[in-house]
């Protein structure tokens, strides 16, 4: 019975289906919003849905050049890992799979995520895909650094009482915001989450941090020579990683409003999700162009890791 209800939990709720249908219309509403903000209609909330059943059904083409078994087998690849990542997300406080160090698993695999479609990108022998993997790079280079400054607040602020002083177990960040509160509500943290807040859009690759793909600029860069099946699982997981790293904000800053119940919680969850959704994605991507390359670069290492790094300092020194 007990590996009956590990299999539900892990394959249907709060594990894998429930994080794609969330992905799915996390995007769908960030879209139908980002189309209200700027005066137009906007395509129904399932689009991104009806999107990958519709390349599902379409041939699959490769190109002459292209490393066959690479093209084909990194979207695969990439969707599997980012479904295994968001099993260590905790759902404000109720996890899947719990480790010692859960935030440092979840940072390599978010990086192997992104690491699969630049080699899918490079497998494919375009020179569109060769700038877009390229530009890929730099963004991961770009939030990387701000993303561990935050990592490293967070887990100094919770870790605080053990042996090392430092904790990357969400769980335990969890405990500690269940007995002091919100880390969002600490004054010290506000700069880390608002770091947290603009280094997701550049992770999930939205505008206006859409460098790699571009597509009045490079043809979609990195996807460009995909289509059928293997893009409709880009797809897919670009869709599940808007949930995922929004219900990762939500575990980091936001685990001390958990009820103890797995149902309501899953309600705050999704309301926190669709929060930080709007004020991370749908608010930068209404009202801003796409940033150059050499200004995401910038914008990241100056003001955004400046941000972080305020954090650290602060709760390093005890405050």
């Amino acid at each position: 019975m007990n590996v009956l209800i590990s299999a539900i939990k892990i394959l249907i709720f709060p594990g894998i289906l429930f994080t794609v249908v969330m992905g799915v219309l996390l995007t769908g509403i960030n879209n139908r919003l980002v189309a209200r903000m700027q005066n137009r209609v906007g395509p129904p909330i399932l689009q991104p849905w009806y999107d990958f059943l519709k390349c599902c059904g379409k041939e699959t083409i490769v190109p002459r050049h292209a490393k066959k078994g690479i093209f084909l087998n990194a979207p695969l690849v990439g969707l599997v890992v980012l479904l295994t990542t968001a099993l260590f997300v905790p759902m404000l406080g109720h996890t899947m799979f719990s480790t010692g160090a859960d935030l440092i698993v979840v940072l390599y695999l978010l990086t192997f995520v992104s690491v699969t479609m630049i080699i899918g990108a490079a497998a494919s022998g375009s020179p569109f895909a060769g700038v877009g993997l390229s530009r890929e790079m730099v963004a991961m280079v770009s939030y990387e650094l701000p993303f561990v400054f935050v990592i490293l607040a967070v887990g100094r602020l919770a870790g605080r009482g053990t042996d090392i002083g430092v904790t990357f177990s969400l769980a335990r960040i969890a405990e500690y915001q269940v007995e002091n509160g919100a880390i969002l509500t600490h004054i010290s943290m506000i700069p880390a989450a608002i770091a947290m807040l603009l280094v997701i859009p550049c992770e999930i690759g939205m505008h206006p941090f859409d460098i790699a793909e571009a597509e009045t600029e490079i043809c979609e860069g990195t996807l460009a020579e995909y289509s059928g099946r293997p893009l409709a699982m880009f797809r897919l997981t670009h869709c599940i990683k808007v949930y995922v790293m929004s219900a990762l904000f939500s575990a980091m800053f936001l685990s001390g409003f958990s009820t103890g119940i797995l149902m309501v919680d899953a309600q705050l969850q999704i309301l926190f999700c669709l929060v930080v959704t709007f004020i991370s994605m749908t608010v930068p991507h209404a009202v801003c162009a796409r940033l150059k390359v050499e200004q995401v670069f910038k914008f990241f290492w100056t003001f955004v890791a400046g941000l972080a790094l305020i954090s650290l300092v602060l709760v390093w020194f005890g405050l």
